[in-house]
């Protein structure tokens, strides 16, 4: 793309800082010192959700030590802009690399994540001269917040599913003036970024994705023959659905009444999102083995301080994991882009790759990963970074 298409292009954004009242610090310091806190049964450790040890002291960090403006320093050194796409505002950071030849990238996160996930990458892929690798393989990257997450919310209608939410990103990428690009996702982003390669093939030259999701058709014979490793990927969905899926039979069903706890306690919004990143990444004790404290933080405070609990939950609503759920007008189109797959064993999707095949035609790529979980990028960028390159190298 050149820079004059993007000038020109411009004049449809905004440009966007992050400015957090003082104000607003103050309230959740304040709010902080004055929890209430739950009993809790002797010995329970994580097997009933966040133990109350552990909550109190990283809460303890959160109001004494946790610098947010060090963070909001960090956010803000990226550019980042505002747009209004289908009514919805969307914020996005978009960093334009020192290679001219550079391929246009769009990376998409999922719940309960945000563009933090991504910000341990940013420079290696956009500028990887600056960081000893090849110059060859760098990226401009557009990382938006997810409509109604973050900086991006609240959402003011229903609706934004997966396809409503890859037309907007469509939307983006045209104007930014990227007539050619790739999309990554993670989590929920990466059924957003099949769905845009679905609604935007002419644009779209690759999908790579980090948590694919697949599921058997309910043929029995699709079932004979499967490897113990996707056996094993099947046994987790299944104690996924009995024992992990509670957050999102509450999120799908009853979002409004959730969020009056989440909205008004930021301990409430702490243990919600600080029990999925337990559950979720490749930790031992605490999600703290897998994932940096303040980064961990820094998440949290783009959900807190943006008022954002209930509409990043009413996406749940709006995009059933399966067609089985709820939305009958959901159909499972396969599709033909090329396509590549990074599994990490402790992430909450692991495909099998005979569904996989089946959904996505052309599957190029296809890399099994012995650790790391569902915030890939976030635990494990060198993999992450390593794997991207790889993928999106074929079509430079």
């Amino acid at each position: 793309m050149s820079s004059t298409a993007f000038v020109k292009s411009e004049k449809k954004l905004q440009a966007f800082r992050i400015e957090i009242p003082q104000a607003d610090l103050d309230d959740l310091r304040e709010r902080l010192s004055r929890t209430r806190w739950p009993d809790e049964l002797p010995g329970a450790g994580w097997s009933y959700g966040v133990p109350l040890g552990y909550l109190k002291e990283l809460a303890a960090y959160w109001r004494t030590t946790y610098d947010w403006r060090a963070h909001e320093a960090e956010l803000n050194a990226h550019p980042q802009f505002t747009t209004e796409i289908d009514g919805q505002r969307i914020h996005f950071l978009h960093v334009r690399s020192p290679e001219p030849d550079a391929l246009p990238l769009l990376l998409t996160h999922g719940w309960p994540s945000s563009v933090v996930e991504y910000l341990d990458v940013i420079g290696p892929l956009s500028n990887p001269r600056a960081h000893g690798g090849d110059p060859a393989q760098a990226f401009h990257l557009v990382i938006p917040s997810l409509p109604g997450y973050g900086l991006s919310g609240p959402t003011r209608d229903a609706g934004w599913g997966t396809r409503r939410v890859a037309r907007a990103w469509a939307e983006l990428m045209s104007r930014l003036g990227y007539q050619r690009y790739g999309a990554q996702g993670g989590d929920w982003g990466s059924w957003i970024s099949r769905e845009l390669g679905l609604i935007d093939p002419e644009h779209v030259i690759g999908v790579h994705t980090n948590g694919l999701i697949t599921f058997p058709c309910g043929d029995p014979n699709e079932l004979v023959g499967l490897s113990e490793v996707d056996q094993a990927r099947l046994e987790f969905a299944a104690h996924y659905m009995a024992e992990l899926y509670g957050y999102k039979k509450i999120q799908s069903t009853r979002p409004q009444t959730l969020a009056y706890g989440l909205t008004d306690s930021p301990i409430a919004q702490l243990a919600w999102i600080v029990g999925v990143f337990k559950e979720w990444t490749d930790c031992t004790d605490t999600p703290e083995d897998a994932v940096d404290r303040d980064r961990l933080l820094t998440n949290v405070m783009l959900y807190w301080l943006t008022h954002t609990a209930n509409s990043s939950s009413r996406s749940f609503v709006e995009t059933p994991d399966s067609p089985e759920e709820v939305d009958l007008t959901m159909e499972v189109k396969p599709s033909t882009v090329p396509t590549g797959v990074a599994v990490f064993p402790r992430g909450i999707l692991r495909p099998v790759r005979r569904f996989a095949d089946r959904d996505n035609k052309n599957i190029v790529h296809w890399t099994e990963f012995d650790r790391g979980g569902t915030f890939a990028a976030l635990e494990e960028p060198d993999l992450f970074i390593g794997d991207v390159r790889q993928f999106f190298r074929r079509f430079r």
